[in-house]
C-alpha cells in the first residue's frame, strides 16, 4: 500500500469541507479507443470551474473485476485541487461519464469511461451515492500505485 493510501484510511476526518482540497480522482475505461476516452475525461475535468489539475499518473492496463466477461481495463490516477463539495464534483464527474457515452448497467461491466473520487483532502462521508475515502481503495493495488506515483510528483 503506498504511503498516502495508508493515511487516507488512518487519518482523522473532518466533518467540514476547507476552502480548497486536493482530490484523487481514478479514471478507467475498456470500450471503444480506451486511451482516447481517458484524454477526453482528462481534459473535460480541466474545464469544470474550480478544478485545477495537479498531478497525472501514468496510464495502467488492469483486468477487470467482477464475474462479467469483458475486455481489459485502462486506467489512470489525477490529482486535482478544488473548491468543489465533495458531492458537487461527483455531479460534474457524472456528467462527463454521460457527455462521453457512459451508460450505467451491470455492477463493474464494460464502461466507456467510469470516473470515481477516490479521496477528497481529509472528508469522510458515507452518504448514499458517495463513500469517501472510497472503500474499495485498500483492495485495488492499481490505485495504490497510481497514487504513489501521484505522491512522488506532488512532493518534487
Amino acid at each position: 500500500m503506498s504511503r498516502w493510501a495508508g493515511r487516507l484510511t488512518m487519518r482523522r476526518c473532518q466533518s467540514s469541507v476547507p476552502v480548497s482540497n486536493t482530490a484523487f480522482i481514478a479514471l478507467g475505461g475498456n470500450l471503444g479507443d480506451r486511451m482516447a476516452y481517458l484524454a477526453a475525461a482528462r481534459a473535460a475535468i480541466s474545464l469544470i470551474a474550480g478544478v485545477t489539475m495537479l498531478a497525472v499518473s501514468s496510464v495502467e492496463e488492469t483486468a477487470p473485476i467482477g464475474t462479467t466477461v469483458q475486455g481489459p481495463y485502462l486506467n489512470q490516477m489525477l490529482a486535482v485541487e478544488t473548491t468543489l463539495v465533495p458531492d458537487a464534483l461527483l455531479v460534474e464527474l457524472q456528467r462527463i461519464e454521460r457527455a462521453l457515452g457512459r451508460v450505467r448497467g451491470a455492477r463493474w461491466g464494460a464502461r466507456t469511461i467510469d470516473l470515481d473520487i477516490v479521496s477528497y483532502h481529509n472528508v469522510c462521508t458515507t452518504g448514499a451515492g458517495l463513500v469517501l475515502p472510497h472503500p474499495r481503495l485498500p483492495s485495488r493495488a492499481f490505485w495504490q500505485r497510481e497514487i504513489g506515483e501521484l505522491e512522488t510528483i506532488l512532493d518534487t
